[in-house]
């Protein structure tokens, strides 16, 4: 998870930028022991906001609540 934390960091707009009701959610893919997981997250000029981490089932719904 380091890693991923750290490829957002250097360049915010790396990951997949959501529309619609998660307007500003951005989403990095990354493997975890072979397993994809999903690293939701919001930044401006000033910081970036981890949201959620997880597999992704139910990652979405989730993240919109």
């Amino acid at each position: 998870m380091d890693g991923a934390v750290k490829a957002i960091s250097d360049k915010p707009e790396i990951g997949e930028a959501k529309v619609g009701d998660l307007a500003g959610v951005y989403v990095y893919k990354f493997k975890i022991n072979k397993q994809l997981t999903l690293l939701a997250y919001g930044f401006d000029k000033n910081a970036i906001q981890l949201l959620n981490i997880g597999g992704h089932e139910n990652f979405y719904r989730d993240l919109k609540q």
